[in-house]
């Protein structure tokens, strides 16, 4: 079953084409008119819009606006975006409130972005991963790659830092929380 949803907006000829080579296409075709345009946006669905000008409110728009159009041109595009799409998904993580980005390595909370060091990226997504507090050898062994017989105090240097950001960036004093058993990600 195809997850992927091409929004044709007021554009009822495109939708004719492309609805004619349905069966040759990876994606879900979907015409709207402007009343209906609300109820796409919808963070659940695996969507792109095609449309003959940009509409505000939407990120995953193709916007054709000059012709003619080339339709294999038009289709690959479509399937490069979609790609895009999934690969940005696969790499991002919801924490709560956050969206952490592996990528890029920048956490986002509504409109503050935090740019992270590959370490600390990797320490918020193993911290994430567990739903158990992860004591420091585990951190060290994990994400630094340490023998957990050395005395260090990396993984909590790391931490405090970490935390610090956090705290100026988005003013969460409690992204990290320690415990006795180790650290989570409240």
């Amino acid at each position: 079953m195809n997850n992927q949803t091409l929004v044709i907006y007021e554009f009822n000829i495109l939708y004719e084409i492309l609805k004619e080579l349905e069966n040759y296409l990876n994606f879900t075709l979907v015409t709207c008119k402007n009343n209906e345009i609300s109820k796409i946006n919808n963070k659940e669905i695996n969507y792109i819009i095609i449309s003959k000008k940009k509409l505000s409110k939407f990120e995953n728009q193709i916007i054709i606006d000059k012709f003619p159009i080339s339709i294999k041109k038009l289709i690959e595009n479509i399937n490069i975006n979609f790609l895009k799409k999934k690969y940005n998904q696969q790499s991002e993580i919801i924490i709560g409130e956050y969206k952490l980005n592996l990528n890029s390595r920048v956490i986002y909370k509504n409109n503050n972005s935090l740019n992270l060091t590959e370490r600390e990226a990797n320490i918020i997504s193993f911290l994430n991963s567990s739903k158990n507090p992860i004591n420091i050898d585990k951190l060290q062994s994990v994400v630094w790659g340490h023998n957990s017989k050395l005395e260090t105090h990396t993984v909590e240097t790391h931490i405090y830092r970490l935390r610090k950001k956090v705290l100026e960036t988005f003013n969460d004093n409690s992204f990290i929380v320690s415990s006795k058993l180790g650290y989570t990600i409240k």
